[in-house]
């Protein structure tokens, strides 16, 4: 089955280490809560969008992937995944006061309504 990948156009150098498939896992769910907060465009619609219910959830997807492969990882992923953890969890709480700042804004009242002038318009 393998040859036939190599042949099809996959991976020369043979199938990918479990490792490099977990930190293309993590990378993955980084990259997607990234641009969830609205911290990079999107490919497919090339704006930037927001959606923090979904950001929160890339964010406790990793969580979960933390705890359920505790004492399965080795230091170099572990790490890799507390930092990413870490990253997002700083960037999300960012991304919140920054919205409760935005909230707490007066709104800008609407501009006053000039009185008629008596000179007619030329």
């Amino acid at each position: 089955m393998m040859a036939e990948a190599k042949e099809g156009g996959g991976a020369a150098e043979g199938p990918l280490h479990q490792r490099d498939l977990f930190l293309g896992l993590v990378q993955s769910f980084q990259a997607a809560a990234m641009q969830q907060m609205g911290k990079v465009m999107n490919p497919f619609t090339e704006k930037i969008e927001r959606d923090m219910a979904h950001a929160r959830m890339s964010i406790e997807m990793l969580e979960m992937l933390r705890t359920r492969t505790e004492g399965n990882l080795t230091g170099q992923e572990a790490r890799f995944l507390n930092h990413v953890l870490t990253e997002l969890r700083l960037n999300f709480v960012a991304e919140i006061d920054k919205d409760k700042e935005e909230a707490a804004k007066p709104t800008p009242a609407p501009p006053a309504s000039q009185p008629p002038t008596d000179d007619p318009a030329p």
